[in-house]
């Protein structure tokens, strides 16, 4: 058996988090598939033996159940000594960005793309408009930011790079975001962190579990 075992899906850009550090890290793994579409992750056995929040990704470690992206990228982080702060004011600057992408970045742009294309049926065109002009609002200051560095807190990824790009490898036929055109910075930086050894797009590194389906193709993207 594998050193760490990571529950998650192949469409779940937080489980990505975890597995790109996992890989970029050499660190021996392997993703484990839950039924997210099938409703697993609302089971109350699940639940109580896996994780009581009902979310995804999870990482197995000895019998151990860790939750949480972002405090999962953390522990692995300050566990293997790579990728993680390298002073106290890097450690400010982790907590800080951490806290931005699953509040605003990640949080909009993931909820966006459930809402986008795998809702049963189409939402209102304001609603849509609402939150892309969320997304649009985060991305803006990520790309403004990234505008002359090379990762987010300097000139090395860290673990703050690994939570950003989560979900930012997915195809614009879901998202509705053309990334090329619309936010130049964080194309160019993605397109750094997938030149690190290690690199595989999602659904290539967690062939498992069944995702929430793609029902309908994004018919529209935003641009800057």
């Amino acid at each position: 058996m594998a050193r760490y075992r990571l529950h998650c899906v192949g469409a779940s850009g937080n489980s990505f988090k975890v597995a790109l550090f996992l890989n970029c890290a050499g660190i021996d793994w392997e993703p484990v598939g839950v039924d997210f579409a099938g409703g697993e992750t609302r089971d109350a056995i699940w639940r109580h033996e896996t994780n009581q929040m009902g979310e995804i990704p999870v990482l197995e470690v000895e019998g151990r159940y860790l939750s949480q992206s972002g405090a999962i990228l953390l522990w692995l982080a300050e566990t293997h000594g790579v990728f993680g702060p390298s002073s106290a004011e890097e450690r400010f600057e982790t907590a800080r960005w951490l806290l931005f992408d699953n509040h605003k970045f990640t949080g909009n742009f993931a909820a966006h793309r459930v809402l986008q294309s795998m809702t049963p049926a189409p939402l209102h065109p304001d609603v849509l408009a609402y939150m892309r002009a969320r997304v649009q609002s985060a991305f803006s200051i990520v790309d403004e930011h990234l505008a002359n560095r090379r990762f987010i807190l300097g000139d090395r990824p860290t673990i703050v790079d690994f939570s950003l790009v989560g979900y930012l490898y997915y195809p614009v036929e879901e998202t509705g975001f053309d990334l090329c055109t619309a936010f130049p910075a964080i194309d160019a930086w993605r397109a750094r962190i997938a030149a690190l050894p290690g690199w595989r797009p999602p659904y290539e590194m967690m062939p498992v579990g069944n995702s929430l389906p793609v029902v309908r193709s994004a018919t529209a993207t935003l641009r800057s």
